[in-house]
C-alpha cells in the first residue's frame, strides 16, 4: 500500500489566505497536480476573506442568491481578491481587496449556464443581423468585442454576465444584473460586511471547466512572474 501522493510544494501551505505570491510560487513549482489542489481547496472552497469577519453573511448571500437565480445555495462562490484578501492577477498581483473592489461571483450550475448561454446566441444573431443596434459608438465596440469573445468563451464552458447586454429582450442576464446590484446594496447595509464597488456573476457549465479554467489562469500567472 502506497501514502497519499503531495507535491512538495504543497505540504507547507497551511494559511486559509495564503499570499498571492505565494500561491503562485507553489503553481508554478508543484505542476498540474498543485494547480489542481489550489483551485479545488483555496480558491473555490472555505469562507472567503472579505467575509472573515462574519462568515454567517456569506451564507445568508448565498441563501438569497440561490432563491433568486434559482440555482444550489453550494453552486455558488466566491473568487478574485474577495477571496484571498489580495488579486492574483498578473497586472494587479497583491492588490488588496477594498470598497474599490468588485465581488467577483461564480455560480457552477449547468442550467443556468446553458440558459445564459442561449440568450447569448439570441443576442449575437440579432446584433449580427441589425435587428438590435448598441445606443453609441464606446458600447458598439464593446458589443463587437463581447460578441467575438462569447462563442470561444462557451465553447470552454462559461460565460460572464457582462457578456450580455442588460436589455429587456435578455430577461436571464437582465435578472442576474439587477440581483447583483441589490447585493451591493444589501451589503451596504448589513454589519461586518464587505462593501465592494459593483457585483458580476461568471457562470460555468461544470465543476471541471471551472477547474480548467482557474488553473489555467494559475499557469499563466507563473508565466508572468
Amino acid at each position: 500500500m502506497e501514502p497519499f501522493s503531495i507535491p512538495d510544494p504543497l505540504r507547507d501551505l497551511i494559511d486559509c489566505y495564503p499570499a498571492p505570491r505565494r500561491v503562485l510560487d507553489v503553481a508554478g513549482r508543484g505542476g498540474e497536480q498543485a494547480r489542481i489542489a489550489l483551485v479545488r481547496l483555496w480558491l473555490s472552497e472555505g469562507i472567503p476573506h472579505a467575509f472573515r469577519e462574519c462568515p454567517a453573511v456569506y451564507e445568508s448571500v448565498r441563501s438569497w442568491l440561490s432563491a433568486r437565480l434559482d440555482v444550489h445555495a453550494k453552486e455558488i462562490g466566491i473568487v478574485g481578491s474577495a477571496r484571498l484578501g489580495a488579486s492574483l492577477a498578473p497586472k494587479k498581483l497583491g492588490k488588496k481587496f477594498s470598497n474599490t473592489s468588485d465581488l467577483d461571483l461564480v455560480i457552477v450550475s449547468k442550467g443556468l449556464f446553458v440558459k445564459l448561454s442561449e440568450e447569448f446566441y439570441q443576442w449575437s444573431l440579432a446584433f449580427e443581423r441589425s435587428e438590435i443596434s448598441a445606443r453609441n459608438p464606446t458600447e458598439e465596440k464593446y458589443w463587437r468585442d463581447n460578441n467575438k469573445r462569447g462563442h470561444w468563451l462557451i465553447a470552454r464552458g462559461f460565460l460572464d454576465q457582462k457578456m450580455i447586454p442588460n436589455l429587456e429582450q435578455c430577461p436571464v442576464t437582465r435578472k442576474i444584473s439587477q440581483n447583483m446590484w441589490l447585493l451591493v446594496e444589501k451589503l451596504k447595509l448589513t454589519p461586518s460586511a464587505p462593501r465592494p464597488r459593483t457585483a458580476s456573476v461568471r457562470c460555468y457549465g461544470s465543476w471541471d471547466s471551472f477547474v480548467s479554467q482557474t488553473s489555467s489562469s494559475l499557469r499563466a500567472g507563473t508565466s508572468a512572474e
